[in-house]
């Protein structure tokens, strides 16, 4: 009798782990995906304000150049979140990304 008592216990208590975990897993890739689109946003900034400061109007404007400064801060913070949460990536838009900075350079 205790034994058939200990194995629903048991049983039981893998269920509740078990949804538990399906549970943190979920979370897990939520927020994965949301740093990762936090990320491509803020390059996606970073390229813009980069060429907004290749601009004759703008070119030397000591406000720009201290936004772009700061955003590089950001990026490597951000960077750093991403690094843990790295397999949700969307590869092919960080390319784009990557190739549109490598342009403005």
């Amino acid at each position: 009798m205790t034994l058939y008592i200990s194995f629903t216990i048991s049983v039981i208590f893998n269920i509740i782990v078990g949804c538990y975990i399906i549970y943190l897993l979920k979370k897990f890739v939520f927020i994965s995906q949301n740093i990762s689109d936090l990320f491509l946003t803020t390059k996606a900034f970073k390229v813009f304000i980069n060429s907004m400061y290749g601009m004759e109007s703008y070119h030397g404007e000591p406000m720009i150049q201290e936004l772009i400064e700061r955003i590089k801060e950001i990026e490597e913070e951000i960077e750093d979140f991403r690094d843990i949460f790295e397999h949700t990536l969307d590869e092919e838009l960080e390319e784009e990304l990557n190739a549109a900075q490598e342009e403005e350079e």
